[in-house]
């Protein structure tokens, strides 16, 4: 939600750029709030080591920047030999966009529910592999009232939700006058397949961080002509690091680049950079609290839209809860705070259950 137009209504637009993005920041804590309160509720520990769980697994949600490889929020540390991981994640994102100049245009309103199924096995006690199979389900969504709640109490209605109020659903987008990207209400399809690696260079010491190089290849399965999928295959690269702190807290930061090749609805794609910072905070031996802070540069570029043309700027928080000795779940929401304007997507809420056959510590 663009932030500075939303601050219109109110007659904010005299506040100082550090003020609008305090506002904005406070706007993002507010509504991950209930999910660290759901988590404080669970506050209930069971009798093993304690150990984090690593990054929330974001990724950029855009409905077209998601088609491009996104390699998903992960830790440094890889999981033992002859070890699985089964996760099942489902995401839900609203995004809204009204953008009209003579280049081109985009009028976008609904929701995303991505469901996806990974699977990761250690190879080694350093290195492992993994592969994602996402599927996606574009409706009208059921966020617009809770957020139309939420804008009206704090920074007002923003300018495309005002405009695109009367409307269910509508995705269009257009250059030169002719539509490029459309898709119809209730279309559902598999994505795009990623194939990932993780090596770890260096084990976590007293001084310095774990540090592993990540690898991941996109497979091109995904319907294009729903937009589901790019129709070409993507190239990543990328960093991953981890260091404990104080026996409770954690910090991982993760640094990749993406190559694609191909286009989607005619527009050419560039190389993008992605970067997430995040800490976990260990509550009990089976609950811990994460906030996360994440950037993705655009994969185009002269396109002519905001929503397309610039990065995205997120925060994400929420909770991971070991519920048994090899299960995890996690709820994470994820707010933009639009220290790039006008190109995130509205919000996220995802949710994942994680089975693993093995024990989560040794």
């Amino acid at each position: 939600m663009d932030i500075v137009k939303k601050a219109a209504p109110y007659s904010l637009v005299s506040i100082s750029h550090i003020e609008i993005v305090r506002l904005r920041i406070a706007v993002a804590l507010r509504r991950a709030l209930p999910v660290i309160l759901v988590a404080a509720h669970l506050a209930f520990p069971i009798p093993l080591c304690a150990e984090g769980f690593g990054p929330f697994p974001v990724r950029n949600f855009n409905p077209l920047d998601q088609l491009v490889l996104n390699m998903p929020g992960d830790r440094a540390s890889v999981v033992k030999k002859g070890t699985l991981d089964i996760r099942l994640e489902v995401a839900n994102t609203a995004v809204i966009y009204r953008e009209e100049n003579p280049q081109a245009s985009a009028t976008i309103k609904f929701e995303t529910l991505r469901s996806g199924l990974f699977l990761r096995y250690g190879v080694h006690d350093r290195f492992e592999i993994a592969i994602e199979i996402p599927g996606y389900y574009r409706y009208q969504g059921f966020m617009d009232g809770p957020i139309k709640t939420v804008e009206r109490l704090t920074t007002g209605l923003s300018p495309a939700r005002s405009a695109l109020g009367d409307m269910s659903y509508v995705y269009n987008i257009s250059r030169g006058g002719q539509t490029v990207v459309s898709g119809r209400e209730g279309a559902a399809g598999l994505g795009d397949t990623t194939l990932m690696s993780k090596y770890q260079v260096l084990p976590e010491t007293s001084v310095w961080p774990a540090l592993s190089i990540r690898t991941a290849i996109k497979l091109p399965t995904g319907n294009e002509g729903e937009f589901f999928g790019s129709g070409s295959p993507d190239f990543g690269i990328g960093l991953a690091s981890e260091k404990s702190l104080g026996g409770r807290w954690i910090l991982y930061a993760n640094l990749n680049g993406v190559f694609p090749t191909g286009r989607i609805g005619g527009m050419p794609l560039q190389p993008t950079f992605t970067g997430i910072a995040a800490a976990e905070y260990l509550w009990t031996e089976a609950l811990s609290l994460t906030i996360q802070f994440d950037y993705y540069s655009p994969p185009f570029h002269g396109i002519g839209l905001r929503t397309l043309d610039r990065g995205v700027t997120e925060v994400a928080a929420g909770f991971g809860y070991r519920m048994a000795s090899h299960w995890l779940w996690q709820l994470y929401a994820i707010e933009n705070v639009d220290f790039i304007t006008g190109s995130a997507p509205d919000f996220t809420v995802s949710t994942l259950i994680t089975y693993r056959f093995g024990l989560w510590s040794d």
